[in-house]
């Protein structure tokens, strides 16, 4: 097996796979180990395991509320509990897309934030950087997770225009 440094993946990139696969209950609900990119695309095709959304919810901190599960992963809170009687059942390739985009950008909010407390409050919030808009609400369109994926870059990196 290729060493990960061998497959031209960087030390943070290895470490944001491994954070989100963290967040998505790692390799015992997962049923894999992710050591790169195309391994979280062949699982995702195939569907996430109900289970690692499951374990996503229940390690949120502050994201608590229905509206929030709802914009965070664009599941109704009554698909969310049909979910959880059977996670066996593996996610859509749509949901388990949106559920590890939102595990995503949970783990970098949190290695820009220190916390995953902070994090999910700075989901929450109206930010100024992106026109007042709060970051949860922009979730629901793949140009708005680019938006704060970038907003996040920024902040990572002190650039604040």
């Amino acid at each position: 097996m290729a060493d990960l440094s061998e497959r031209g993946l960087s030390a943070p990139e290895t470490e944001g796979l491994q954070r989100v696969a963290d967040l998505l209950g790692g390799r015992r609900v997962l049923r894999c180990t992710l050591r790169n990119p195309l391994d979280a695309h062949e699982m995702l095709l195939q569907g996430l395991p109900g289970k690692a959304l499951t374990h996503l919810v229940d390690s949120l901190v502050f994201l608590q509320t229905t509206e929030s599960l709802e914009k965070a992963v664009g599941m109704s809170l009554r698909t969310f509990q049909r979910r959880k009687d059977a996670p066996a059942k593996p996610l859509s390739q749509e949901q388990s897309g949106r559920t590890w985009k939102f595990a995503e950008v949970l783990a970098k909010a949190t290695a820009v934030f220190g916390s995953q407390e902070e994090a999910e409050q700075w989901l929450e919030r109206p930010a100024i950087g992106l026109d007042q808009r709060r970051p949860i609400d922009l979730l629901a369109t793949p140009a708005g997770v680019e938006m704060i994926e970038d907003f996040l870059q920024r902040l990572e990196y002190g650039v604040y225009v």
